[in-house]
């Protein structure tokens, strides 16, 4: 038994953890209810860029989990949030969709092809050759090169599709530049996540279906972390990895009573 500090904010990943393939898991409203009536605050984080949070908390309500546009972090949002604190009102060439660009315009960043301080790569339904190919030239030229996520992939109905991580990977081959990722496994998310609720590594817990992008920047980011095995990383393969998440659950269900347990003072738990 050992002595574990009360909890009052939460951090979770999206896809696998409250919904897959825009259905609701089991207990994912049942969890933001609880956090909601236990006045904790959260946020709720995904790496795809694509989506504004007033798309994603349209697609969330679709699928009957209501939660404020407010409590949605993206791996966009995070990107203009850095940007905005390397070059406040700077320019950015993007390869994007609207989650991207809206971010960067709210932080006063004006979208443009010649001479950007940054070439700023997100996720897209299509990624374009000539968008792809005056980005290597920008690059070659001198723009810093950012990405929002190193995901390799994204899901489709149809299998995988190649995604942010494979695009960077292509522009750094060509112009010989790695780019800068924002997004998980980046802690920088974390702490930008943790900065917007205004809430403390030690009384936050981070959870998500991902060992190597939720759980690592859960721990580098000195979070307590739950893997739940509702999405990409299964039992069999948490051992394979050198490092640890402090709770394993079968799904966001089984999570709704750790809540409860942890919004009150320090106690034992096993």
């Amino acid at each position: 038994m050992t002595e574990t500090h009360p909890a009052h904010c939460w951090l979770t990943d999206m896809d696998g953890v409250l919904v897959h393939e825009e259905h609701a898991l089991p207990g994912a409203a049942d969890f933001i209810a609880e956090l909601t009536s236990t006045g904790a605050r959260f946020q709720v984080l995904t790496n795809n860029s694509i989506y504004t949070p007033r798309d994603l908390q349209a697609r969330l309500s679709a699928s009957g989990i209501e939660l404020p546009e407010e409590s949605i972090w993206t791996s966009a949002l995070a990107t203009a949030d850095f940007l905005s604190t390397q070059k406040p009102n700077g320019s950015a060439y993007v390869i994007g969709e609207a989650g991207l660009t809206t971010a960067l315009h709210d932080v006063g960043y004006v979208l443009t092809d010649r001479n950007p301080d940054y070439v700023v790569l997100g996720e897209t339904r299509t990624y374009s050759f000539e968008a792809i190919t005056r980005a290597i030239r920008l690059v070659e030229a001198g723009a810093r090169l950012i990405a929002t996520n190193p995901d390799p992939t994204g899901p489709s109905s149809e299998g995988s599709l190649p995604a942010t991580g494979s695009v960077a990977a292509l522009i750094t081959r060509a112009s010989g530049v790695e780019p800068y990722f924002v997004g998980k496994p980046n802690a920088l998310m974390m702490r930008s996540a943790l900065n917007r609720i205004d809430a403390h590594s030690e009384s936050t817990i981070m959870i998500g279906d991902r060992m190597d992008t939720d759980i690592r920047s859960g721990m580098e980011a000195g979070l307590r972390t739950v893997l739940v095995l509702s999405g990409s990383t299964k039992e069999s393969e948490v051992d394979r990895y050198p490092y640890r998440s402090t709770w394993i659950k079968p799904s966001i269900a089984e999570v709704v009573p750790l809540v409860r347990e942890l919004a009150g003072q320090p106690h034992l738990l096993p």
